[in-house]
């Protein structure tokens, strides 16, 4: 069998896998009128000549949405008289240029005293049957090669994906067998050779760009000529970059067999994809934030186990640095508040906790939550004892306290029985010296010196084992680097009887990707040699390895040693850092 390994072929493959049929299978009825399809994802198949490009829609599913749903709304617009069409299309296109795509899907849009859902969201598990019909209601296209510029008539962008008319998202497909990838070339056709200024591909008119290969994947939600930044869009492979093989396809096709399903995003827009900023600034000084693939992903399973398997459950979620743990851990509080067990109509958690030593997160919580939720004041602070048990108290959905206050957790967890909590531990931050240290210890009720040895996570699994714990919570632990104790206690058991994490976004990943360095690659070595000065008459035996372990830790922390080693540090960073880099940056 040959392969089919041409652009269109994919094309083809994606465009079967969302509505069931492609263009070349429905030649010669395209002129019947609306082309048949298949249940697959329930997208319809979008023609180019549908496509508006003065204001970037599919106008043919923008009408026949708003017709079929809110057909009394739009009688209200007929009323007023003149061409009730053009006054709607331009309040659209004023406000989708002032708060962008993501703020009218959530919001609708008013013209005069109408008011039109351009969007129904998802339902829950209690939600009612007319809810349920609403979202099935929904239109989701895709088409081919849409022509969208209005200067140059015949540029094409190889696919376009709607919701009711409304365009969420641009593919730009390649092939690497034909010498085309999305890494280089998918970025770079869109870097070079497309019109930002076209409404299409301005700012905010879509949630995400993405460049598409049979093995990888690439994402932006800003186009800015070439200074647009792609983020992978990828699965992982062997914990490093890339993705794994698939025995049934091409690695890229979780794409569309699973992130494209209508679910997955309506799912997507209303508790993942957020605006940053106020709505007073200029939309194109905002960030757009679209998931990346382990982000979405773990918390996704997160939610879904949780949902099955209720509550006084562990998890471990080891995601190195440059992960993105900030944006994971508000998209995991906010949907943990949303998890319904099977069958039942009472969320499973009365509050999540998030225990953080990042003052920044609490903020950073209060505003994502905001744009997800229609509720006001559902995000408390607690960083004193006494606010910590009135927030408990009295049900606040979103707690945000710190590592110091862990212990009283656990004992408030206890005291309020009738309730149920998910506890998120921000471990990855928290500071392991200096006054917060102190601070950790004085909690645990441990003198200094008998703690030295323990940082963060031996004090957090020290208040746990020290107190009984409750069947009234489930426990979420954040890391980039887990310790063994850390692992049996929040990991997964094995058959062979080891632990591994929940969800693991690996360091070796991260530096593939580009989201970190790899500080071992130019590593240099330094010997140290010391002499300790016996300063008594007597000889006493020790155990040789512990009391090493003594005099170096000792010696490592004595500031004269510190001192030394900063000062060799920030000279050979003078010398050798290039001038792209801030020398004080890799010194720190």
């Amino acid at each position: 069998m040959v392969s089919k390994t041409t652009e269109k072929e994919l094309e083809i493959a994606i465009e079967i896998q969302l509505t069931g049929t492609c263009l070349e299978a429905q030649k010669g009825v395209a002129e019947v009128g609306d082309l048949p399809f298949s249940p697959n994802h329930g997208y319809q198949l979008g023609l180019p000549q549908d496509f508006n490009a003065r204001y970037a829609i599919d106008s043919k599913r923008f009408w026949a949405f708003l017709e079929r749903t809110q057909h009394e709304e739009l009688e209200k617009l007929q009323k007023h008289g003149g061409d009730w069409q053009l006054k709607v299309l331009e309040r659209f296109d004023k406000l989708i240029k002032k708060y962008g795509l993501l703020h009218l899907l959530k919001k609708g849009l008013s013209v005069d005293d109408a008011v039109l859902h351009l969007m129904y969201p998802a339902p829950l598990a209690s939600s009612s049957d007319k809810v349920k019909q609403n979202f099935a209601d929904n239109i989701f296209s895709s088409t081919r090669q849409v022509r969208y510029s209005l200067s140059n008539t015949l540029e094409e962008i190889d696919l376009v994906l709607f919701i009711n008319g409304l365009p969420f998202a641009t593919l730009e497909l390649k092939n690497p067998w034909t010498g085309q990838t999305a890494r280089y070339h998918g970025q770079k056709q869109y870097r070079e050779d497309r019109d930002i200024n076209q409404p299409l591909l301005q700012f905010g008119r879509c949630l995400v760009h993405m460049a598409v290969d049979t093995d990888e994947i690439y994402m932006t939600t800003k186009l800015a000529g070439p200074h647009t930044f792609f983020l992978p869009f990828n699965k992982g492979h062997n914990h490093g970059a890339g993705n794994p093989p698939n025995p049934d396809g091409h690695k890229s096709a979780y794409l569309w067999q699973a992130m494209f399903s209508r679910d997955s995003v309506a799912n997507i827009i209303q508790h993942f994809v957020r605006l940053d900023g106020s709505s007073k600034e200029p939309l194109d000084k905002r960030t757009l934030f679209f998931p990346r693939y382990h982000q979405l992903d773990v918390v996704r399973e997160l939610v879904a186990h949780a949902g099955q398997n209720g509550v006084g459950q562990t998890y471990l979620i080891q995601h190195s640095a440059g992960s993105g743990k900030s944006n994971s851990i508000t998209w995991a509080a906010y949907q943990l508040i949303e998890v319904y067990p099977p069958g039942q109509e009472k969320p499973l958690f009365d509050s999540v906790i998030v225990v953080t030593d990042r003052r920044l997160l609490d903020k950073q919580l209060r505003e994502n939550i905001k744009d997800f939720s229609e509720v006001k004041n559902i995000v408390a602070p607690a960083f004193k004892s006494s606010e910590l048990k009135s927030a408990l108290e009295q049900g606040k959905k979103i707690i945000i306290t710190t590592i110091q206050k862990f212990p009283f957790i656990i004992d408030g967890i206890a005291d309020l029985s009738d309730k149920r909590f998910a506890v998120i531990i921000d471990e990855a931050h928290s500071s392991q010296s200096g006054s917060a240290h102190d601070n950790m210890n004085r909690a645990m009720g441990k003198s200094e010196q008998a703690e030295e040895e323990l940082d963060a996570q031996d004090k957090i699994l020290q208040a746990m084992q020290s107190r009984k714990m409750r069947g009234n919570a489930s426990y979420l632990a954040f890391t980039a680097t887990p310790k063994n104790t850390t692992l049996e206690k929040f990991g997964v058991k094995q058959a062979d009887g080891s632990f591994e994490p929940f969800h693991l976004y690996s360091m070796k990943q991260a530096i593939e990707e580009g989201f970190i360095l790899d500080v071992l690659a130019n590593y240099t070595t330094y010997k140290s040699y010391y002499e300790i000065q016996k300063s008594i008459a007597d000889n006493p035996l020790f155990d040789s390895a512990k009391a090493q372990k003594k005099l170096r830790a000792y010696v490592e922390r004595h500031q004269q040693t510190i001192a030394v080693k900063a000062e060799i540090m920030l000279e050979h960073c003078k010398r050798v850092t290039p001038p792209s880099i801030p020398a004080l940056t890799p010194a720190v």
